[in-house]
């Protein structure tokens, strides 16, 4: 068996180091995000509890090809501004339709602090998450309430 020369045995050093320098962060991080629970009531009034609630919405980037984002933030507007509105200062979402079917919902944020406001729905999205009968998918304009636990 041949002895590694000095130089090959650098690179080898120096690749494994590069290796740890990589994946250090990921394991430096930790175990899991915070994940949220709420009680969604639809438009017919029928409550659904869920967990690991995310927003979701797909970005149409060409006829064929869409980017999925999962928010744990409601992306709303006040005027002109958007403005993410995080779920962990979130305590109630009551939404209301929009004026035609077309239309995104009014949604009345209801904050942990107890500070409240009127918001346009910014993106039409839905509300994803787990029940114990399985994935649940709930259009933000078919919703009646959001209640966060």
């Amino acid at each position: 068996m041949k002895s590694l020369s000095v130089s090959t045995w650098v690179l080898g050093v120096s690749l494994l180091a590069g290796l740890c320098v990589v994946a250090l962060p990921a394991w430096a991080q930790p175990k899991g995000e915070k994940k949220f629970q709420a009680v969604l009531t639809d438009a017919q009034g029928v409550e659904t509890d869920v967990k690991n609630v995310i927003f979701y919405w797909e970005e149409k980037i060409s006829e064929t090809a869409f980017v999925p984002h999962e928010l744990k933030q409601i992306p709303v507007k006040r005027g002109t501004t958007t403005v993410n509105v995080k779920f962990d200062t979130i305590k109630v979402i009551d939404v209301k339709p929009g004026s035609d079917p077309k239309a995104l919902p009014t949604l009345l944020v209801t904050l942990i602090n107890g500070k409240t406001g009127e918001f346009a729905l910014a993106i039409d999205g839905k509300f994803k998450g787990d029940s114990d009968f399985g994935e649940v998918e709930l259009p933000a304009s078919g919703l009646k309430k959001v209640v966060f636990k």
